[in-house]
């Protein structure tokens, strides 16, 4: 089963290559999401996976694979869709994510789960946007899928890296800090996540003393830059420089118990730093660690896992598409696009009772008991609650902890949510 380090490793692997390439007129109009919908399926629940993970990366397909396989066999047993079972499309993998789409379309996939890589997403949603397919990530988080233009057909289980802003700037309060330096990676990554740091520190009467931008490699200035501007803690935002700015910062005097790094920081360094660089420096990474239970429900699915890295997003995933399947009475990727929002319990402007009327159900038996009876259902699974919003985010995500010791490796020190309003 995973261990706290195979986590730190596999998030940090998973998260290197989010450089997207859109543009603003690239993808389909509209928003199904907010659309009502008529049945147009076959009766048949079809639900296909793109697996991009290669090389390095390829143990990351074994999670999801397990989770997605956990779920379909959980909805079977509770009697499918409309007495039917769910089918999972046998998967390929490499990193054409718009080749396996395209097969998937032709194999009349209801609906997707993929990519893991946010730079493989946009070929991935033209395909299944323009097939009216739904397509939802476990594993996405570059900010400018938010914008995408899907048609609405585009969702993630995983939070998207500005929302780690608001559980940054908590542990810098919570740890004494008034004022905060933020030193951040050039590019898209430093460049959203500061945005997003500046706007949480203000609501949380927090000052940001300074600001500094640095390239990998090349972070001593930067470093220089807010040790003059005596900080009570910093934050760095970084990801390939991430090994650089912290040795920089702590030849500053600005390491330990002042440090506090993003989720593409966090990662065991151990004697590649100097001693007791990290000791008391504290790190997040998105999600929450599986539960015993959980975990040994995916080793019985497969006895050689060895990481649960994205298991939790992709059970969720599978198990939002059928209920939503469920909910719509419908298998197409139309009605369930249109009916997953209602059925993670997110909402728009004018449904604020729906959260409060809705039965908060944990797999797909009792969302679809739920459904049957009547009700407006919640689902809220193994990665906590969903309530996705009108562009296909979650509104609500977990956080674990990391805190270093001397030995400048991580063990998990506590869970943290972050939140927004949906809309």
């Amino acid at each position: 089963m995973g261990t706290e380090r195979t986590a730190v490793k596999a998030v940090m692997i998973a998260g290197v290559c989010l450089v997207l390439t859109m543009t603003a007129c690239a993808g389909q109009a509209g928003n199904v999401r907010l659309a009502r919908s008529e049945a147009s399926g076959d009766g048949t629940l079809r639900i296909g996976f793109i697996l991009d993970n290669v090389g390095e990366r390829s143990f990351l397909n074994d999670s999801q694979r397990a989770a997605a396989r956990l779920a379909v066999q959980e909805i079977n047993a509770a009697g499918g869709h409309k007495g039917k079972p769910v089918e999972l499309l046998p998967e390929k993998v490499n990193e054409d994510a718009s080749g396996q789409a395209r097969e998937l379309v032709a194999a009349k996939a209801d609906v997707v789960i993929g990519p893991t890589d946010s730079s493989h997403a946009g070929g991935a949603i033209d395909v299944l946007a323009r097939a009216k397919v739904t397509l939802i990530s476990p594993a996405n988080t570059a900010m400018a899928l938010s914008k995408y233009k899907s048609g609405g057909y585009y969702f993630r289980t995983a939070a998207a890296d500005v929302a780690q802003a608001s559980v940054l700037v908590k542990l810098a309060k919570d740890g004494g800090a008034r004022s905060v330096a933020v030193v951040h990676e050039a590019g898209s990554y430093g460049a959203d996540v500061l945005g997003a740091l500046k706007s949480a520190a203000g609501q949380a009467d927090l000052d940001i003393a300074v600001d500094a931008e640095f390239k990998p490699g090349d972070a001593r200035a930067a470093a220089a830059k807010v040790k003059d501007s005596a900080p009570d803690a910093v934050v760095l935002v970084a990801r390939g420089g991430a090994l650089g700015a912290i040795a920089e910062l702590n030849n500053a005097g600005l390491g330990g118990k002042k440090l506090i790094l993003s989720d593409g920081a966090v990662d065991q360094y151990g004697s590649k730093l100097g001693s007791r660089a990290l000791d008391g420096s504290r790190g997040v990474l998105p999600g929450s660690f599986p539960s015993a239970h959980f975990q040994g429900e995916l080793v019985a699915v497969n006895p050689e896992l060895k990481d649960m890295t994205f298991a939790a997003e992709t059970y969720d995933a599978v198990n939002l598409a059928a209920i939503a399947a469920a909910a719509a009475q419908d298998d197409a990727g139309t009605s369930i696009a249109s009916h997953l929002l209602a059925v993670s319990g997110g909402r728009t402007a004018g449904e604020a009772k729906r959260a409060a009327d809705a039965l908060v159900c944990k797999n797909y038996q009792e969302c679809a008991a739920g459904i049957r009876s009547g009700k407006t259902v919640d689902y809220d699974g193994e990665s906590g609650a969903i309530a996705f919003d009108a562009s296909g985010d979650i509104t609500s995500a977990n956080y674990m902890v990391f805190t270093y010791g001397a030995d400048n490796k991580a063990k998990m020190s506590g869970i943290e949510s972050a939140a927004r309003n949906a809309g």
